[in-house]
């Protein structure tokens, strides 16, 4: 059997949801199953469309779209912790259903670091995972326990960004 193993595609930079979409489509090339779900993002990103079309890839939508942390109040702080925990939850047993190769847990570390999901949840999942299971985690400045426990930490910094100068987000390129 092939060790899993956990990775983690941090930093500034454009680009780490993109790394983890394009580890899922080389994975599930090889004739492997993946579950992919994105945390504190809404429905509706270019990624999800092709991914929910590939053969062996399980896409776990979010129930619901909170917005930004920043924005948010204690009591919708609780209700996103809540539910952030529930999709955790069933990406985890969608992976284990479906003896998936790969899980992709995209932005679970803002979910992590705001306290929007159940820590211990995730910290007991990834010291205790599947041995063949290999697990990504997307998201700004992960936590020490979490690069821990990771065997590939990719740091993607940002050099430019056309939104620093005004340019909003563009469909197919951003989201």
């Amino acid at each position: 059997m092939e060790k899993g193993l956990i990775h983690i595609y941090t930093g500034n930079g454009k680009g780490k949801t993109t790394a983890s979409v394009g580890l899922a489509v080389r994975c599930a090339g090889s004739g492997r199953k993946v579950v992919f779900t994105q945390l504190m993002k809404g429905n509706h990103s270019s990624e999800r469309n092709v991914l929910e079309h590939l053969d062996g890839v399980f896409v776990i939508p979010a129930e619901k779209n909170f917005g930004f942390s920043w924005n948010l109040t204690e009591e919708e702080k609780a209700e996103a912790k809540e539910v952030y925990t529930r999709q955790f939850e069933r990406a985890v047993a969608k992976a284990e259903e479906e003896q998936c190769r790969m899980i992709v847990f995209d932005e679970i570390i803002s979910a992590y670091n705001y306290d929007m999901i159940d820590r211990e949840r995730v910290l007991a999942f990834l010291r205790n995972k599947r041995e063949d299971l290999e697990v990504v985690l997307t998201g700004r400045e992960p936590a020490a326990e979490l690069t821990e426990l990771a065997a590939y930490v990719s740091e993607i910094g940002k050099v430019k960004h056309p939104y620093d100068n005004g340019t909003p987000f563009r469909k197919g390129i951003e989201f």
